[in-house]
């Protein structure tokens, strides 16, 4: 009879530094992975003990003193209740001056081995050269004779730390992650599985956390790929699972025991479930006690409800029309529809009255201006205004609904639409909103579809509509990608088929608008290049004044 190895994937919502909490977590699964799924060894994600990116809570001396003592207390807890089993626990341990991104084996009370990160990634949304200086050697430890390897996230995406594992003696890799989600990662996961897997002649076990973390989404779907790169077994998405997975040692080499993978997901589906996550964790882990917005009868606002809903219920989340002198029937028949179709709570505070007090009140000083901007711009701003008084009055949480292609050219008004605390579309362009109101209605049909079809539109003057002072949408999007997400120079986006004028107009209104964006909510990242974290730009520069650059 083979002898076979179980080892258990804990695909865990930890709370960013609680190390405490966290420490008791980690405990208790690890206690059920040996008592209830009889597991030899427990894998958790990279950092787990802090919560991935701890940032600069990693220069605060008071962090270290407090991982120390929940790593020994995690020693001792485990000893006495769960000694037979192997607990893999990311954690950052200082080592005299330096401090390494490091992977604990725990076993009988005592840290066994650490391995210590080797690439350190920093670029995007990573600093981790900042913070953490680099290991240089492999970690094998060895449990029902396979002699297994340790490596940590961004190691398994370059060849040299498997060859390094592999000429020590290793046939099973173990890697802890906390891999960011954008709408393309989880493919470009699998390829570098293959990659590693097939180099090395090993299956390897990618442990992922599944969190929101203020912008950052962990998906999880930890995964398991056998010695050709095949992928065997899968972990839930969007959700914690203590996913076990067996092997066999037989001539040399370790087999899976493959199980029943789940069927592909489509990108609307990933993107949509990595913004409900975001929006659940950022006000739940942040203490509201619900959520309100502003349903304005147009697509953003729209998904913002629905996805608010998913993420919460019904019963957290608040819809409020605000009504203006140039609200559309349309736009009152379409948010009353959306809120009982989703059976939140929906009120009307039309916002006439107030504008007029603010013209009052300005009326000398705007004497002798003719209208323009500033008064559409007001009318934004009294809508932001009642919402956040109507959050601190409710103790609920702001959700501004932009969308990305809308915050790159400023299309937005500073404390108007933009007023809030966490922005659920901010990354998302608005070709995919449209696709993900679909994809929505594909679950149960929320919003309705006079409400998709309709030309967006900010109403905050007559018969007013996006694509008079903005190109298409679908070609908008297409140029920003090009310059946001690539950075490629105007004269390359040219080339590739689009107007001069066009692309020239939309690099400027990026460019000018950095100031805006810097005041903007936090919002969930779903593409490779998120405003904030990925793309930080002077606000004041003349690099513009060269666009072939």
């Amino acid at each position: 009879m083979q002898n076979t190895l179980r080892v258990i994937m804990a695909q865990v919502n930890f709370l960013l530094g609680d190390i405490e909490g966290n420490a008791e977590r980690i405990i208790e699964l690890t206690r059920q992975a040996a008592k209830k799924k009889h597991a030899d060894i427990i894998v958790f994600p990279e950092l787990t003990l802090t919560g991935y990116p701890p940032e600069d809570l990693l220069l605060r001396p008071g962090l270290h003193r407090r991982v120390s003592d929940a790593m020994q207390y995690i020693c001792s807890h485990l000893e006495k209740s769960a000694n037979d089993i192997y607990a893999i626990v990311g954690y950052p341990q200082r080592m005299d001056e330096y401090l390494f991104n490091s992977a604990a084996i725990l076993h009988k009370g005592k840290i066994i081995a650490n391995y210590h990160k080797q690439c350190l990634p920093n670029y995007g949304v990573f600093d981790e050269k900042r913070y953490f200086k680099r290991g240089s050697e492999a970690c094998i430890f060895e449990v029902k004779g396979i002699p297994i390897a340790v490596n940590i996230c961004e190691d398994l995406w370059f060849p040299e730390t498997m060859a390094q594992a592999k000429a020590a003696g290793a046939k099973l890799m173990l890697d802890l992650n906390a891999s960011p989600f954008d709408m393309h990662k989880p493919d470009v996961r699998e390829n570098v599985l293959y990659n590693r897997a097939t180099e090395g002649n090993m299956p390897i076990v990618y442990v992922h956390g599944v969190s929101g973390q203020d912008e950052l989404i962990f998906d999880g779907g930890s995964m398991v790929v056998d010695a050709n790169g095949k992928l065997c077994e899968i972990a839930k998405f969007y959700q914690e699972d203590m996913h076990p997975v067996d092997f066999t040692l037989e001539d040399g080499l370790v087999n899976v025991a493959k199980g029943e993978l789940p069927s592909k997901r489509i990108q609307e589906e990933r993107v949509y479930g990595a913004l409900v996550l975001g929006v659940r964790d950022y006000v739940h882990k942040n203490g509201f006690e619900g959520a309100i917005l502003g349903l304005s009868g147009g697509i953003d606002s729209a998904l913002s409800l629905a996805i608010a809903v998913d993420a919460l219920g019904k019963d957290n989340v608040e819809a409020y029309m605000m009504p203006s002198r140039h609200t559309s029937e349309l736009s009152l028949r379409g948010a009353e529809q959306e809120a009982k179709a989703l059976e939140v709570k929906y009120s009307v505070i039309p916002i006439e009255e107030t504008y007029k007090a603010f013209l009052n009140t300005l009326e000398e000083e705007f004497s002798g201006f003719p209208e323009d901007l500033t008064e559409e711009n007001l009318q934004a701003r009294c809508r932001g205004t009642i919402l956040m008084a109507l959050s601190n009055k409710h103790r609920k949480i702001v959700l501004t609904t932009g969308n990305k292609s809308e915050l790159a050219v400023g299309y937005c008004t500073l404390y108007g639409d933009m007023a809030g605390g966490f922005c659920v579309l901010k990354d998302v362009p608005k070709t995919m909103v449209m696709r993900l109101a679909s994809y929505r209605n594909t679950l149960s049909r929320v919003i309705p579809q006079e409400v998709i079809d309709r030309p967006p539109s900010a109403e905050l003057a007559p018969e007013q509509h996006d694509q008079e002072t903005l190109p298409p949408y679908d070609v908008l999007d297409k140029i920003l990608e090009l310059y946001v997400e690539k950075d490629q120079s105007v004269d390359t986006i040219c080339a590739a088929g689009f107007d001069e004028a066009t692309v020239k107009k939309i690099v400027k209104l990026v460019d000018r608008n950095e100031y805006k964006r810097r005041q903007a909510p936090p919002g969930v990242r779903v593409t490779s290049r998120a405003f904030g974290r990925d793309r930080r730009y002077p606000m004041t520069h003349g690099f513009g004044k060269f666009y072939q650059d």
